[in-house]
């Protein structure tokens, strides 16, 4: 797939996604983790983490691609080490938290990076993924149990 074929899908996907929470969420929502992931035949482990790599792909390290982009001395053979490194890397680990169709995704965007003729065609991509991400995200915050953090009150504060 060329560049513009790889953000047309994140689109799509993103957009697929939008209003209906992707069945691989629901399912790790509900303990059904393909890989088996977790510790001890239990899966909150699984979520914090599927939690914390979709937030980091999105919040920190994609936006931080697209800022560096926009950097007039950013190099656009760095980029596209650095992705394919550590965004693969999350890819991967998508993957092993139970979000196969995501990791799939990502690993589209991964190779269309390399791809990428100029900084503003890798931006263009980025910013494509961004989106996708932030919604796997706020699918993933939705079906976890935040309520879970009553159970761990801080003792340094005292809370009606």
């Amino acid at each position: 797939m060329n560049v513009k074929e790889v953000i047309d899908e994140l689109d799509a996907e993103r957009e697929k996604i939008w209003l209906t929470c992707p069945d691989e969420v629901k399912d790790i929502g509900q303990g059904i983790v393909p890989r088996g992931t977790g510790s001890r035949g239990q899966y909150f482990s699984t979520l914090v983490f599927a939690e914390g790599e979709a937030r980091t792909l999105a919040d920190e390290m994609l936006w931080g691609i697209i800022q560096v982009c926009e950097k007039p001395d950013a190099d656009l053979g760095t980029l596209k080490h650095v992705i394919s490194e550590i965004i693969g890397y999350k890819a991967d680990f998508f993957d092993f938290v139970g979000l196969p169709h995501a990791a799939a995704m990502i690993h589209k965007y991964v190779a269309a990076a390399q791809e990428c003729g100029t900084l503003d065609e890798l931006k263009a991509l980025s910013s494509a993924c961004l989106t996708y991400a932030n919604r796997v995200h706020m699918w993933v915050d939705a079906v976890f149990p935040w309520g879970l953090g009553n159970a761990f009150k801080r003792v340094d504060r005292r809370y009606p």
